[in-house]
């Protein structure tokens, strides 16, 4: 499961189970519990501070976890509800973030690094994609909102119609990462760049955010089963 580290100001909270160099990282139930309760103890502390997220291994995360969406067919839309709380949460948090992506960064795992203020690649290995349209599946309207809020309109455009997988250096040119590094230095300088923003930890930061998407953040807190109805009124 996840856990969480500490460098000085920077909590470094990293998505896979530790010791583990394999996991995908999917988001089961179990896992958004326990990243929502390492989130609040990361909240519940005073002073400066900023957020790193990261992995182990050749996965950030693969996103949703299909194995158990497979047999749970009949609580989906809560399932959606939560993990796109988690991605407006991670949208507004109230310090300043940075997605370190040491692998494979796809679907939900896409979307929730591309929520964060700044994110950082491996430029040599691993793929960041949206591969939706090449598996037959929908993205809920919040996360699509969030990704053209936050990534260039082009780049979303194509990420999104093509299900292409960019590596590293691909994905910077594309400006969907703003920074790529050797392995080792992934995380070093995610950790670095958060600690230099550490000073604006607060309440201002979370109302300039949310501020800022608030019509993100509204369709992201919108529950799935209200939208799918609101689509069948309007094809009425």
């Amino acid at each position: 499961m996840p856990y969480l580290e500490r460098s000085e100001d920077v909590f470094v909270l990293y998505l896979g189970e530790r010791g583990s160099r394999d996991s995908e990282n999917a988001f089961h139930p179990d896992w958004l519990e326990q990243v929502g309760d390492l989130l609040d103890e990361v909240e519940s502390t005073d002073g400066p501070g900023a957020l790193v997220t990261t992995a182990v291994g050749k996965f950030y995360s693969t996103g949703l976890d299909t194995t158990w969406v497979v047999q749970n067919t009949d609580k989906l839309n809560s399932y959606i509800d939560r993990v796109q709380e988690l991605f407006a949460r991670i949208l507004t948090f109230p310090l300043p973030t940075v997605a370190a992506l040491p692998g494979h960064t796809f679907g939900g795992g896409a979307i929730l690094a591309t929520a964060h203020d700044h994110r950082i690649m491996r430029e040599d290995r691993g793929y960041f994609c949206l591969p939706g349209i090449s598996i037959g599946a929908s993205y809920a309207p919040g996360s699509i909102a969030l990704l053209a809020a936050r990534l260039p309109a082009p780049a979303a455009h194509t990420a999104l119609v093509t299900g292409h997988r960019y590596g590293g250096a691909e994905a910077h040119a594309a400006g969907l990462v703003d920074d790529v590094a050797a392995e080792d230095d992934v995380l070093p300088r995610a950790i670095e760049h958060a600690r230099g923003l550490a000073a604006t930890r607060g309440r201002t930061l979370r109302e300039i955010k949310t501020t800022l998407y608030t019509d993100v953040v509204a369709s992201l807190r919108t529950p799935v089963q209200n939208l799918q109805a609101q689509e069948a009124l309007s094809a009425d």
